[in-house]
């Protein structure tokens, strides 16, 4: 089959890895120069198999309130008169229920660590390197109360198999050395020995070359002008002007996914939710991480990569702006400095990307009532974590085969 895929993020260059894997004719569209050049460039260098949760969830609507007037605050929003923002936030509060939570936790559980298998598997196949880490995830609590609230979290893994490690001081301490210069400032903490950690855009800058070399096509520069649909079904895309033929589908575009398939009456409740990232240069390595350690006050990821650190984190519901504000970079300089004083703030590399989140916190993966149309979206702040798994069922599906995992809740059908 030809088969198109939207988007050259992390998940679209998987996407079409999988593909071609797979034996279908692959072109990928992209509006950048190429991969990995948006969402995926600088993320927070996470791969969070267990450190994976919805936002949504008991609770969070009172936490957000406060979240916003603190001074180095994790969530910032800024209202407009937007039907899509509107609509994504009474969905979202609508899933703040233990009911739902525990239901959306355990589908996203599923997904993760079908990404895990995948992605090993990935890795050994194609012997890619990419500043990669193996020694998970630690989410350290600063106060008696956050750890008391991760319970909800120990609970979910512990239902579904995933490995993990509550921690004192001490034990935080054995998991991340650097952290006994700031004892004083934490209590424990949850690890996930099984998260990885790595630069996202080496990545799948590399796994590209590798789907090149497989057949695959990509076309760089390029806008996505529509779909060109006819009898209900697709039959390719509209880009600079003309129309690429293709028996299939695969919209990976992101945050902008929605903004594609809306005028053909697909209601995908994908909105963006900006982060922010700052990469700085390893001055003293004994005060900087190990691995990844998430500062749960803050919101924010402090990941070990080669010789820098990358700091990501905070979430901001402001539409389709990719503006930089220095207060978002001195909440990132704040968190870091603050544990491990071991790189060179002054001289780090401030990013800004456009999650695409849903309102459950799963992305939306599967076919569409257009037949031969295809979303692979809305990963939010896992799509590389998600990515492989995600992948591996598009290319399954397109295909015409069952996934290896349950993927019905998975399609854009569960919201309607």
């Amino acid at each position: 089959m030809k088969v198109i895929v939207l988007g050259a993020g992390i998940v679209g260059v998987t996407t079409a890895y999988q593909l071609a894997k797979t034996g279908h004719e692959v072109t990928v569209v992209d509006r950048q120069p190429g991969p990995a050049l948006e969402t995926s460039f600088a993320n927070a260098g996470e791969v969070s198999f267990g450190y994976c949760s919805p936002w949504a969830a008991p609770g969070i609507p009172m936490k957000a309130l406060k979240r916003l007037f603190m001074h180095h605050a994790p969530l910032i929003l800024r209202p407009k008169v937007d039907a899509a923002m509107i609509s994504w936030l009474v969905r979202m509060l609508s899933n703040c229920t233990s009911k739902r939570y525990a239901i959306n936790k355990r589908r996203m559980l599923r997904l993760a660590d079908y990404s895990r298998v995948s992605l090993a598997a990935l890795r050994e196949k194609t012997g890619i390197a990419y500043d990669e880490g193996m020694q998970g995830t630690l989410q350290l609590f600063r106060t008696e109360a956050q750890l008391d609230a991760s319970a909800k979290d120990v609970k979910a893994l512990a239902a579904d198999g995933i490995p993990y490690k509550v921690l004192d001081r001490d034990g935080c301490i054995r998991v991340e050395p650097a952290l006994k210069h700031v004892r004083e400032k934490i209590v424990g903490g949850l690890l996930t020995p099984k998260d990885e950690t790595g630069d996202c855009f080496k990545f799948a800058t590399a796994l590209a070359a590798k789907a090149e070399a497989l057949g695959v096509r990509f076309v760089w520069n390029t806008e996505i002008k529509g779909l060109d649909v006819e009898g209900g079904r697709v039959r390719g895309v509209v880009a600079a002007g003309e129309k690429l033929a293709a028996d299939a589908v695969v919209v990976a575009l992101g945050s902008y996914s929605p903004l594609l398939v809306r005028p053909f009456g697909i209601r995908l409740p994908v909105y963006p939710v900006k982060g922010y990232s700052l990469t700085i240069p390893i001055t003293d390595a004994s005060r900087a991480p190990a691995s990844t350690v998430m500062d749960e006050t803050y919101k924010i990821a402090i990941t070990r990569l080669g010789d820098r650190i990358r700091v990501g984190g905070m979430a901001e519901i402001s539409g389709y702006t990719n503006e930089l504000g220095e207060a978002r970079r001195r909440t990132l300089e704040h968190s870091v400095m603050d544990l491990f004083p071991g790189g060179d703030a002054s001289k780090g590399s401030f990013w800004s990307g456009l999650r695409p989140m849903t309102p459950d916190g799963t992305p939306v993966i599967g076919p569409t009532k257009i037949a031969g149309l295809f979303l692979n979206t809305g990963h939010g702040t896992l799509g590389w974590t998600m990515s492989s798994g995600s992948a591996r069922v598009i290319a399954d599906l397109v295909s015409g085969r069952k996934p290896e995992i349950d993927a019905t809740d998975l399609a854009i059908a569960r919201y309607t």
